[in-house]
């Protein structure tokens, strides 16, 4: 199975590495991975604009979006379902096997 390796910092500054699988009918790993940053980017961005988000919050958007995402393809409903739930479970599941590299905080 292919993999994409994808490493982000986030706003608190640590640094996560992560190597997802991809779907085996993936076109181009490269648009995967840019897709990735700017949806990232776009968040941090609004966060930023916003104020204080809670997580669940930004989780609960995250999870609609994707649900409409997956229902303004045209395909059955259950066919985009049941793609969208595997490809989830399969890039959660690649992070229980992400390394996290913490932020230093405090002061030397």
């Amino acid at each position: 199975m292919k993999k994409l390796p994808y490493r982000t910092r986030t706003m608190s500054g640590d640094i996560v590495d992560v190597k997802f699988n991809l779907h085996d009918d993936t076109v181009d790993p490269v648009h995967v991975g840019n897709l990735i940053t700017v949806m990232l980017e776009s968040i941090d961005r609004e966060i930023n604009l916003m104020g204080e988000v809670s997580n669940g919050d930004v989780l609960q958007a995250i999870s609609m979006a994707l649900a409409i995402r997956a229902h303004i393809i045209h395909a059955p409903l259950d066919t985009t379902s049941a793609l969208t739930k595997s490809l989830l479970n399969e890039a959660l599941v690649a992070l229980t096997e992400a390394t996290t590299i913490h932020a230093q905080s405090g002061r030397a």
